[in-house]
């Protein structure tokens, strides 16, 4: 699947663009844009807190966003990207005033501020824009292929294979009321319905029931259906009560040699992943090369998922993009992530995952960061760097 993606390579590569609006007396660090002709996200990177009042939301053929609370030092403007003709972020009011020009028919989809953390030190206030219906519906091409990852035509909707973690005799962290597995296998059952719901998806479940799968079978049910994405369910646990919020996981470096080992440790390692077979060192090269475009493309997924968490309002742990040696994210052909949804040890969050609604906009979060990660690849991302982790989930 991602070996085909390597020989014959052809990616949609999200663009970006970066203003700075640096002074003496600046607050406002820079503007930068990422996206494309459908959705635009814009980012201003900001020393301090602000707050945000939408002056003109698209009406007319520009956004006005006021921002008090910071000052917009000696300003700045330029071309934008995707659904942004130009912009200027100037002075105004005691405050910065950013005004984008749009270069079609766009709306205000979500906008939200951000604190310092996982690794960023300052302030960032992001706005969404999306393509309006009538810009959308006027286009010759009206339903482009959801996945583009690959030059080889995908014939079929992508697979998402959404594993609820332990089960069985196996029940994961005790809360205060439920156990984990209860928990991770309605969240499971949850995001299924919400993936379909969305519609272009096959979605496939490693278990329906509270029974136990061991982690090696979880990891072969995505590769033997050769799915696209692989996401594990969690719910974690602390000494302290008082530390909750989600993360994301990826594969670290220590398990991605660790994953290395695991592929070439079958007698059939070369049939089994599509390799040549020849050459046992050119094998070896193209493993290595298939295991590194996975963990590019997990990591990549994991910062979209997380862009969603985020912008829903769902509680966040500090650092929330980690790594680790997690057996379930051992495949080395299956992009796979592993959401620590928050504490079990936590009671706010034990109450927010058996919540049916709260336990619902989660999910929608997730599905709608999927959603993107579809309609937006970039394999050309490295992975980030994180903090490490054991090796049992």
């Amino acid at each position: 699947m991602i070996l085909a993606a390597l020989i014959v390579f052809s990616v949609a590569v999200l663009a970006a663009n970066t203003g700075f609006a640096t002074g003496a007396q600046g607050d406002v660090l820079r503007v930068r844009f990422g996206g494309d002709a459908d959705r635009t996200r814009i980012v201003i990177d900001m020393e301090r807190t602000a707050s945000g009042n939408l002056v003109e939301a698209g009406e007319g053929g520009r956004v006005v966003l006021s921002l008090s609370g910071v000052s917009a030092g000696r300003g700045v403007e330029g071309r934008g990207l995707g659904l942004v003709r130009g912009y200027a972020m100037r002075g105004a009011g005691g405050g910065a005033e950013l005004t984008l020009d749009l270069a079609g028919g766009a709306e205000v989809e979500r906008r939200f501020l951000l604190p310092p953390g996982d690794g960023v030190n300052h302030y960032r206030y992001v706005v969404d824009l999306k393509a309006t219906d009538a810009v959308i519906a006027a286009r010759p091409d009206r339903n482009p292929p959801r996945y583009t990852a690959s030059a080889q035509a995908r014939t079929r909707p992508p697979l998402i294979v959404i594993d609820a973690g332990h089960g069985g005799h196996d029940p994961g962290t005790l809360g205060g009321r439920v156990n984990e597995s209860a928990v991770t296998l309605q969240a499971a059952l949850t995001l299924k319905d919400e993936l379909e719901r969305i519609g272009g998806y096959r979605v496939m479940l490693t278990r329906t029931s509270d029974v136990y799968v061991t982690r090696s079978r979880r990891v072969a049910i995505a590769r033997e259906a050769d799915a696209d994405l692989f996401i594990s369910l969690h719910a974690d646990a602390g000494n302290d009560n008082t530390t909750r919020g989600a993360s994301v996981y990826t594969l670290s470096e220590q398990g991605s040699a660790r994953a290395i080992r695991v592929a070439t440790g079958r007698q059939d390692w070369h049939a089994d992943l599509q390799l040549p077979g020849r050459d046992p060192s050119v094998d070896r090269i193209l493993l290595d090369m298939t295991q590194r475009a996975t963990q590019n493309r997990s990591a990549h997924a994991a910062r979209i998922l997380l862009t969603h968490l985020e912008g829903s309002g769902h509680p966040m742990l500090g650092r929330s993009h980690r790594d680790a040696n997690f057996e379930v994210l051992l495949a080395p052909d299956v992009p796979a992530l592993l959401l620590e949804m928050g504490f079990m040890t936590n009671p706010d969050d034990e109450q927010l995952l058996t919540d049916e609604s709260g336990r619902r906009r989660l999910m929608r979060a997730v599905a709608q960061g999927i959603d993107r990660y579809f309609d937006q690849p970039d394999e050309s991302v490295m992975v980030a760097g994180a903090g490490q982790a054991g090796g049992g989930r």
